[in-house]
């Protein structure tokens, strides 16, 4: 295969201000970044704050021209990527080619919804760069920006992205790349414009070979979440609880398979396969063991959420107090935290123990923050944003550090990972309440039902930033002084006022991206980029990106698209 082919056939000039202008210094900074990255041994994905605190240390320490700092970032993320772009099958990775890479005035190409069909004329680099990537098995879009690639990395046929573009897009596509935890490496053009450019084809060359022995890879989490609800079937479920004939046995097993996310017994599932970088399809007995637990231990506090919230309706269903009473409802509450319990002493004589001591400290510490708002709801009283906040912290973070822990201890890795494992899972906890919080102001329940059923970081920022007249009449609608329909348009009014809602999704962004830099210090590509696609997840941070209009008809005038 040719790999000594040229840039460009048409006239070099100089590169843009914000790019080094020669190629010897190009590959000076290339060996720089190298040196550095080697040395810190960084693990993606790494945010575009700490890509750029490093780069600047770089030009710093090598007087390099500051301008050039975010070429810089892209080549410090390509090495960051390197080695676990290597380890992907050229069959799993996708070379993005710009369009701005063809001779506008003579390319013969036609254009579809997707991006440029190249006609092979040999006018262009793009030829040459297509043939030997799909040659290795690559697929191959010359298009910016497309939808189409986020769509099949979520499917799971690309795991890798090869990309080339300009400054600009690379910058305004790397948030996609990094919340998806996609590994890649990318090319700058040499100067932007959309249209006769040129770029360091050696270095897309580089790229496209990369080959190596790293074992990271990418967890296909769509195929995960469906073999974990599959866990819940009847016959799954029988055979491993073996309910017989008892009717509270039945009546557990009946709530477990009820519908749900299984977000927890995913999150176990996730970390295990992560951390263990097994290949196998097939989930052990053990694994299974502790997945069910976890659902166990989340089914059972509902339950008894139900009943302390006066709830009647779960899953378009009766609740278990409403339909057997509070008596029933607690027992079978209460069998199935033993009945998880007891699945995770079965899983493992060498960690069995330490993950009794992390599901009932978990435990614990989430009836400590029920009880919390349990005393509060019998004695109603304005709380501020902190009070609120360590509730939420006691009440919704323990969930998500068990399932995360459970999983690394049956990988026997919680040691090394506990530490980082409870600060993520804090910050993630506090964060997806305050997203409940705010999702409940705008359901049809709407601001009665926030009031009446639990402490509101909404309100008690609002409490706070009010004053006189304002502050009473929140004080009496929190303390149940007054119904919460009579004042409810004179609370959203207050609401409106003091920017509550703009504050608490600040708020919330503050502990989204605090759970992100937690991750910083994992070494593990693999779990790393699972802990942060889970946020993406969560919050629905990857939206729909458009850096091009790749997709234009031609006009009357029958002119190709530019």
């Amino acid at each position: 295969m040719r790999r000594d082919i040229i840039a460009s056939t048409r006239p070099v000039r100089r590169p843009q201000v914000d790019i080094p202008s020669t190629k010897e210094q190009r590959n000076k900074v290339l060996r720089l970044v190298r040196e550095y990255a080697a040395q810190r041994n960084l693990v993606g994905p790494v945010s575009l704050d700490e890509l750029q605190r490093h780069c600047g240390q770089i030009i710093k320490t090598s007087a390099l021209n500051p301008k050039h700092l975010k070429f810089l970032v892209v080549l410090l993320n390509n090495e960051i990527w390197r080695q676990t772009v290597a380890g992907i099958p050229y069959n799993k990775r996708l070379l993005l080619l710009p369009k701005c890479l063809r001779d506008q005035d003579n390319c013969p190409a036609d254009f579809d919804e997707i991006g440029l069909i190249c006609r092979h004329c040999g006018r262009c680099i793009l030829s040459e760069l297509q043939a030997q990537a799909e040659q290795l098995g690559y697929a191959v879009l010359i298009a910016e920006g497309s939808p189409v690639v986020m769509s099949l990395i979520e499917t799971g046929k690309i795991e890798a992205v090869i990309g080339v573009s300009c400054l600009d897009v690379l910058e305004k596509s790397f948030p996609y790349m990094e919340a998806g935890a996609v590994p890649g490496m990318a090319i700058p053009l040499l100067y932007d414009g959309c249209a006769d450019t040129s770029v360091d084809v050696d270095w897309v060359l580089d790229a496209i070979y990369e080959t190596g022995d790293d074992e990271s890879y990418r967890l296909d989490l769509h195929q995960l979440r469906n073999k974990v609800q599959d866990l819940f079937t009847l016959e799954r479920l029988t055979s491993l609880l073996q309910p017989g004939q008892d009717r509270t046995r039945k009546l557990a097993m009946d709530w477990l398979r009820r519908a749900g996310k299984r977000w927890r017994p995913f999150l176990a599932v996730s970390t295990y396969r992560a951390l263990t970088s097994t290949g196998s399809r097939a989930f052990s007995q053990e694994l299974i063991k502790v997945a069910l637990a976890v659902e166990c231990f989340h089914k059972a506090s509902l339950v008894h959420d139900d009943i302390e919230d006066g709830d009647v309706l779960r899953y378009g269903q009766k609740t278990v107090h409403a339909e057997y009473g509070v008596p029933i409802a607690l027992n079978v509450g209460d069998f199935l935290l033993g009945e998880g319990y007891r699945l995770l002493v079965e899983t493992s004589a060498d960690c069995g123990a330490k993950m009794l001591q992390v599901a009932s400290a978990g435990h614990k510490q989430l009836c400590l923050g029920q009880g919390r708002e349990l005393f509060w709801m019998r004695e109603p009283r304005p709380l501020g944003v902190a009070e609120v906040i360590d509730i939420f912290r006691a009440k919704t973070s323990p969930a998500f550090e068990v399932a995360l822990r459970l999983g690394a201890i049956l990988a026997g890795q919680d040691e090394q990972l506990s530490d980082t494992l409870i600060e993520y899972s804090r910050s993630l906890g506090i964060a997806y309440q305050i997203m409940d919080d705010v999702n409940d102001f705008d359901s049809k329940a709407g601001l009665g039902d926030l009031i009446q059923k639990r402490p509101s970081v909404l309100l008690a920022i609002a409490f706070e930033r009010a004053g006189g007249d304002d502050k009473e009449l929140l004080e009496s609608a929190w303390k149940r002084s007054a119904e919460a329909n009579t004042v409810s348009d004179e609370v959203s009014n207050i609401l409106a006022t003091t920017q509550a809602k703009r504050a608490a999704i600040d708020l919330m962004e503050s502990y989204r991206l605090r759970a992100i830099r937690s991750l910083a210090t994992l070494q593990n590509a693999t779990l790393k980029g699972l802990l942060r696609r889970l946020v993406s997840k969560i919050f629905s941070d990857i939206d729909v990106m458009d850096c091009c209009n790749e997709y234009k008809a031609p006009d009357a005038g029958g002119s190709k698209p530019g």
